[in-house]
C-alpha cells in the first residue's frame, strides 16, 4: 500500500464533498489524518485547537473502524468522506464490519469502567467534535468540527 493517502474530489454533489477508501492497514492512520488535515485546512489559518480536534477525531474513527469494525482483516476497506463548508467540516469514517450500539458503550469516566479498554476513543470523539451521528447500523460516524 502506498505510504500516503489522498482524498479524491466528488464532483456530483455540487459541494466541496472529497472521500478515501483504503485498505484496513493502522500503519495508514497518520497518512489519512495528514490528507485529512490538509483538505480541511487549506489556504485557512487554523488555530492549534482545531487542528489538535479534527486529527484527533479523525485518528480515533479511523482506529476504530479498522480495528473494531473490520476486526483488522486487510481485505476490508473503509471510507472516508470530508465535506466542507465555510465555518465547519463535516468528517464521515465508515467500515465494513456489522456495526454498532453507540449508546451501549459504557462511559470510560464511570467507577466501573476506568480500567476498560472500550470506549474511550468514543468519549474523545464526543468531547471533541461539535456535533457526533452514527447512522443506524452502527458503521459510520459524522462528526462536525469548526474550520477555524
Amino acid at each position: 500500500m502506498a505510504s500516503s493517502a489522498q482524498l479524491h474530489r466528488d464532483n456530483e454533489s455540487g459541494r466541496e464533498h472529497f472521500h478515501l477508501d483504503l485498505a484496513t492497514d493502522v500503519a495508514q492512520i497518520k497518512h489519512v489524518v495528514e490528507a485529512v488535515e490538509a483538505c480541511c485546512f487549506a489556504g485557512r489559518a487554523a488555530s492549534s485547537r482545531a487542528r489538535f480536534r479534527l486529527c484527533t477525531v479523525v485518528a480515533e474513527a479511523v482506529a476504530n473502524a479498522m480495528v473494531y469494525g473490520n476486526g483488522n482483516d486487510p481485505a476490508r476497506r473503509v471510507r472516508v468522506e470530508v465535506e466542507l463548508h465555510d465555518e465547519h467540516v463535516v468528517i464521515g469514517v465508515t467500515d465494513e464490519g456489522a456495526g454498532f450500539d453507540p449508546s451501549a458503550i459504557p462511559d470510560p469516566t464511570d467507577d466501573e469502567a476506568l480500567e476498560s479498554e472500550c470506549g474511550r476513543g468514543i468519549f474523545m470523539i464526543r468531547q471533541l467534535a461539535d456535533v457526533v451521528v452514527f447512522n443506524e447500523h452502527g458503521n459510520t460516524i459524522w462528526m462536525t468540527l469548526p474550520r477555524c
